[in-house]
Formats: C-alpha cells, structure tokens, sequence
C-alpha cells in the first residue's frame, strides 16, 4: 500500500519548499513577528489562512475542539491553549486575538448529544462551551446560534486573563470574534455595540475592538435575551436565562 503522508512530505520538500525557502529562511534569522492570535476550531474544513489571505509567519495558530477558551485561574496546569494565550500576548506582542468558530461544528452539536463514553477528556473539555447552549430542541437555527454565543463566551473569558485585559484597556489589544459558514465562504464578525453577528461582505469592521466588557458582567452579560420564538420551543425558568440572542 502507497505511503500517501510520505508521498506528501516529499512533494513539499521536492516541489514546494525551493519557491519558497528563502522567505522561511528570513522567518528563521528574523524571527517570527505575527501580528494576530487566531483561535481556531480544530474542525478540517476551518482554514485559516485560506480566510484570512495570509502566509508563514503571519498568523500565530491555536486549534482545539470548538475554538474554546479555558478560564484563567492562576494555576499551572497543563493547558496547552492558555498556555499560547499568553506567549503570544507577551513574547510575541501580538495586536490582534481572533476567536473563530464555524457552522456544523461537531463540538457544539456534542453539547446537546454528549461525547463518546471513553471521551473522557473531551466530555471535559466541552463544559467550556456548556453556557452557550440554548434550552431548546436541537434545530440547525439554534446551533447556529449557539455556534455564535460560544465565540462570545470565549470572548468574555479571554477578558479574565490580566495580560489580555491590561493591553485591551491600554488600547494595544484588539479582541474579534468571527463565524464561519462553511457553505458560504462568509464570516460573520461580531459587533458588540449590536450584539450580533455581521457578515463581513457588509461589515464596516473586522470585528469590534479593542473589545471591552460591560461594567457589570453579572448583571449585564453580553448574550442578549433569548427570542421568543425559543421560549415557545421549551419553557425556560429565570435562572436559565443566562444566554440570548447572539
């Protein structure tokens, strides 16, 4: 049977590799100086640098399970994303956090259907995204809609770490978040003024920043009320009512 990775790995070093040795050569003596932190959703079908038109040396990648976000607790614990959270934020400098999340995300489904039993680890990883599900039937309209509050949620979370939240304040960190339809090759940027998703055909930005957090998180959250049209799916008591619109 043909080795295909082998055959691959060759035709990089062979055929690809010579038109553009000499820029990865500039990012070995120079270094790396990417401009932009994209979370991303592991998801095969979320290509970054197809969406944002850029190369090596440009983007700054982290690729997880929904494009989550663990909360900052202080603790040295083994969280690879935290962990490039802030390398990126204080070694690289970086002036731009983007939290992407697509359509048809597996991940998001999951929060409604659960993982595999032996999935210990992603059952556990899935509890990032658990306050941006909706307590309604599972349609294609509500996961799309909580595909959208989880990138909010990341969000929010990215506010809790002090590197990311001092140079937000300081005007030198800008945070986006961004919705992926895979079918239509269009990404949603959020707007928190509006607290919707915009496309970015008819966007006038690449998704609001620097983003700020409201004075009162508690009270004030930034998932707006859930729609009617939901609480006529299923009745939803108050304590429920933690996420919304976006």
């Amino acid at each position: 049977m043909p080795d295909e990775l082998l055959e691959r790995l060759r035709r990089f070093h062979d055929h690809t590799f010579p038109g553009i040795q000499e820029q990865f050569q500039d990012l070995v003596t120079q270094g790396q100086h990417p401009t932009i932190l994209f979370i991303g959703c592991s998801d095969s079908r979320l290509v970054p640098y197809l969406l944002t038109g850029t190369g090596p040396g440009d983007l700054f990648l982290v690729r997880n399970v929904g494009a989550f976000v663990p909360p900052y607790d202080g603790s040295a614990g083994f969280h690879g994303t935290a962990a490039a959270i802030e390398f990126a934020v204080l070694n690289l400098q970086v002036s731009h956090v983007v939290v992407c999340g697509h359509s048809h995300c597996g991940g998001i489904r999951a929060l409604y259907e659960g993982a595999p039993a032996q999935a210990i680890n992603l059952t556990a990883w899935l509890e990032l995204g658990r306050e941006a599900a909706l307590p309604v039937q599972v349609t294609p309209e509500a996961l799309r809609r909580t595909e959208q509050r989880a990138v909010i949620l990341q969000l929010e979370r990215l506010m809790g770490y002090p590197m990311v939240r001092e140079r937000v304040e300081q005007g030198k960190l800008a945070l986006h978040g961004w919705h992926y339809v895979i079918e239509e090759g269009e990404v949603h940027v959020f707007d928190v003024k509006s607290g919707e998703f915009v496309p970015a055909s008819s966007a006038s930005h690449s998704g609001t920043g620097p983003y700020a957090m409201p004075e009162d998180t508690m009270s004030s959250p930034l998932f707006n009320e859930i729609d009617e049209s939901y609480h006529q799916l299923q009745p939803v008591t108050k304590s429920d009512c933690s996420c919304g619109k976006a």
